[in-house]
């Protein structure tokens, strides 16, 4: 009688079980594939589409090769590198440096007004809610076109991910240094100095040279909409349709990619050390 009142029991349990899986999952898992279903159909994707467009792709190719590498020559497309890393290094240093402000206003421990803390992290909320493209274009009124307008684009895209990060390592660091300079009479700005500074000095360069990484390869698409630097170059080749000059152009960036991604890591390496990376 014992067993049957046990397997009974069991046997209640095991479907408790099983109808609390299938209505946390059942209709989680249904409204994912709806929206799946939508999107395919929304977006027109299609197989046999691609299928077709495969042999354009290929005529593409074989029109692109092999690369004209006197596009290179003039020295016209190197400038535009340079250009491109300019607005990639100031972009990034200036939203740097406004970042890190904001992120002392924004950390808890440091700011004690609740108001200017919200609205530091509202300024920085709003920032990355706006893409950089309507960014750039709002600047195209203000300053043109050209690299300038660009650099500006790339330092405001920064503030609200970078300050983000530098907020939350000024929250996150050893509180008790704090506290004795506190207790020792010490000033906001003497507190900020000697012991929040070497704490998060590490975690700064770090996301300051991953967003130099990033602000990089914005740059080349800031070019494409009026930005200057080697993305403008690129765009004009394919609207030419120079597609030998658009690959060898396109090679220069691929190197200059890789080049200064392996300068941010080694800078990484040499500067915090690789023991802290790891």
């Amino acid at each position: 009688m014992n067993d049957i009142v046990l397997l009974e029991a069991g046997r209640r349990k095991a479907g408790q079980r099983y109808r609390r899986y299938y209505e946390r999952y059942l209709w989680s898992g249904g409204f994912l594939a709806l929206l799946f279903g939508w999107s395919m159909v929304d977006l027109g994707i299609s197989a046999r589409l691609f299928i077709e467009g495969i042999p354009h792709f290929l005529v593409l190719l074989a029109e692109m090769f092999p690369p004209n590498w006197q596009a290179l020559t003039g020295g016209k497309v190197l400038w535009s590198i340079l250009e491109t890393l300019s607005m990639a290094f100031l972009g990034t240093f200036l939203g740097a440096i406004i970042s890190f402000v904001l992120g002392i206003l924004a950390a808890g421990n440091v700011t004690p007004s609740r108001a200017v803390r919200e609205a530091a992290r509202t300024l920085m909320a709003v920032e990355r809610a706006v893409p950089t493209l309507v960014i750039i274009l709002l600047l195209l009124v203000v300053v043109g076109l050209g690299p300038f307008g660009g650099m500006l684009a790339l330092a405001i895209g920064s503030v609200g991910m970078l300050g983000k990060l530098f907020a939350e390592a000024i929250e996150n660091v050893d509180p008790k240094p704090l506290e004795s300079l506190e207790s020792a009479g010490a000033t906001k700005m003497q507190i900020i100095r000697y012991s929040v500074l070497p704490q998060v000095v590490p975690s700064f360069i770090a996301n300051a040279l991953y967003q130099f990484d990033i602000n990089l390869r914005a740059a080349l698409f800031l070019g494409v909409v009026g930005g200057g630097g080697v993305g403008f170059n690129l765009h004009m080749a394919m609207s030419l349709f120079r597609y030998a000059d658009a690959l060898a152009i396109t090679v220069v960036i691929l190197v200059m990619i890789l080049l200064a991604e392996k300068t941010a890591d080694y800078l990484r390496r040499k500067i915090i050390g690789q023991e802290v990376l790891q």
